[in-house]
């Protein structure tokens, strides 16, 4: 039965692999030997790959695109059953589509404080990162969000406390990642296996994904517009006492 599985499967020659993944041939033999992919089928002294190899070939790239470490890589391929179908595996790399609505750009000091129209003071660089639009991923190079740039410039030029910067930046990044982990829970066991149930390709996940992405952030944009609103009210009330006097 296994074997006429495997006979029933597109079999593709070394070169063709990585014809198809993007990688080199020394890439591939490395991830093999690390176990992040199985062994080629062997066909007397050649060897051949199967759809599955090229899976999890592509879900090894991506999640190195992501900045995961060879370690990371491992871990997360490790919770994926040895018998996952080619299809299985694409679902888990459609997932890793990055949410980003505005992706970074990287440039030198230079080429940015050219897209400034100025030069840029380090206090003024600290306030740009502390608000989340610069970053910088190694020295000498910065990773720029291009159509926020003029909103943090005009934010540094009214004297916004680079101190306030920081702190908001640290709340948005704890409920950030607070949000993230129970809409990705909600996904895992609402959204996806539902899908899987009816048969639907990794691409209309990914189609799916796309769609979410717009929607989610408008939602996220109301909810946080709700919730100053409400929280306003709710001071002055507090201010003039008639909270006191309502309740």
């Amino acid at each position: 039965m296994e074997e006429r599985r495997e006979a029933a499967r597109e079999l593709l020659t070394l070169e063709e692999l990585t014809n198809r993944v993007g990688m080199s041939v020394r890439n591939v033999r490395f991830y093999t030997t690390k176990g992040l992919v199985p062994p080629p089928i062997r066909r007397g002294r050649s060897g051949y790959y199967t759809p599955d190899h090229v899976a999890r070939l592509e879900l090894v790239r991506e999640l190195q695109g992501h900045g995961f470490t060879l370690a990371a890589i491992e871990r997360y391929l490790g919770g994926i059953p040895d018998d996952a179908a080619p299809e299985d595996i694409a679902l888990h790399r459609a997932m890793l589509a990055p949410w980003q609505a505005d992706v970074p750009v990287e440039m030198s000091r230079a080429e940015l404080e050219r897209r400034a129209g100025r030069e840029l003071g380090d206090e003024e660089l600290a306030t740009l990162e502390a608000l989340g639009i610069v970053r910088r991923p190694r020295r000498g190079r910065f990773e720029v969000a291009a159509s926020q740039l003029q909103v943090g410039l005009g934010l540094v030029d009214l004297g916004f406390p680079t101190e306030a910067a920081v702190a908001a930046g640290q709340v948005y990044a704890a409920h950030g990642r607070q949000i993230a982990q129970e809409l990705n829970e909600l996904f895992r066991t609402m959204v996806w296996p539902a899908y899987k149930e009816a048969g639907a390709p990794p691409e209309r996940i990914q189609q799916v994904v796309e769609r979410l992405k717009p929607l989610s952030i408008a939602s996220l944009v109301a909810a946080y517009e709700a919730a100053m609103d409400e929280d306003r009210r709710a001071r002055i009330a507090a201010r003039t006492g008639r909270g006191d006097r309502e309740s």
